[in-house]
């Protein structure tokens, strides 16, 4: 699934092509999404402009004056680049065309993912007012993480996953800063210290920053704007690596499921 890094990268990558480009074009070959492509996105999109692209959480925002328009890539989907003339591939299926003779493609084999107008705005939308702050803004540190944990019995995995708390931190990212924070992901979040907090939210913003530098992780459905795979792949500690030895201390990383979610960690480095 993409996760924030994957998503950030994407809007990096197709922002230069978009912003500011009159869409001459829309072609959708598919309407059922999770959410129906709206009946009026044609004759809306045609001869707008798009204004400076931005993200919240994991939904890509792309402002047209007036309107809003709101896109989530759901467990499979991707937006990238295409030239006129390049055909669409299957599960290929909303095409914006720009006047600049280049597309943005919109792929999606699972269509958990969707197109849809903003209601309002971010703060009165319900698929975002109800999101907590962006890992890597000033409004999220470890004070905040201590002050919601209190009284909390769940895994601090399963706590830093909650978008009410943070958004952005998914399975992947959540395994890699837990672990560089020394904390095991199945302790309960409301017995953490505030210093072991402050350390963790640290390593929430190293992780996410660094994954986002690198073109996000390479997953097997995803790619950048561009097309171009992520990289941060070759820098996990320990996701996806059960049974293979920790690079601090050389123990075994144990594989248990918290949450429903695969979670690999040291018992030693980790408590």
């Amino acid at each position: 699934m993409p996760e924030l890094p994957e998503v950030e990268t994407t809007r990096r990558g197709i922002a230069p092509h978009v912003e500011g480009q009159e869409i001459v074009e829309v072609i959708v070959r598919q309407r059922r999404m999770r959410v129906p492509v709206p009946d009026d996105l044609e004759s809306t999109l045609i001869g707008s402009r798009f204004g400076e692209l931005s993200r919240r959480a994991k939904y890509l925002l792309l402002p047209l004056g007036g309107r809003t328009l709101l896109w989530h890539l759901g467990m499979s989907g991707s937006l990238r680049i295409a030239r006129i003339g390049d055909p669409p591939k299957k599960h290929d299926h909303v095409d914006l065309v720009f006047e600049g003779g280049h597309i943005l493609r919109y792929h999606d084999p699972r269509r958990f993912g969707f197109v849809d107008w903003l209601k309002g705005d971010a703060a009165t939308d319900t698929r975002l007012s109800r999101l907590g702050p962006e890992p890597l803004s000033p409004d999220f540190d470890g004070q905040r993480l201590y002050r919601l944990s209190r009284g909390r019995r769940a895994a601090m995995k399963t706590f830093i996953m909650d978008n009410a708390v943070v958004v952005g931190v998914g399975n992947i990212y959540a395994t890699e800063a837990l672990f560089m924070a020394g904390i095991d992901p199945r302790r309960a979040a409301g017995r953490v210290s505030l210093e072991r907090f402050e350390r963790l939210a640290e390593a929430i913003k190293t992780v996410l920053a660094a994954a986002i530098t690198q073109g996000g992780t390479t997953l097997r459905d995803f790619v950048s704007g561009t097309g171009e795979p992520g990289y941060f792949a070759q820098r996990l500690n320990v996701y996806g690596r059960a049974g293979e030895p920790c690079r601090h201390c050389g123990m075994a990383l144990r594989h248990i499921v918290l949450g429903q979610r695969a979670t690999v960690y040291c018992t030693l480095c980790q408590t």
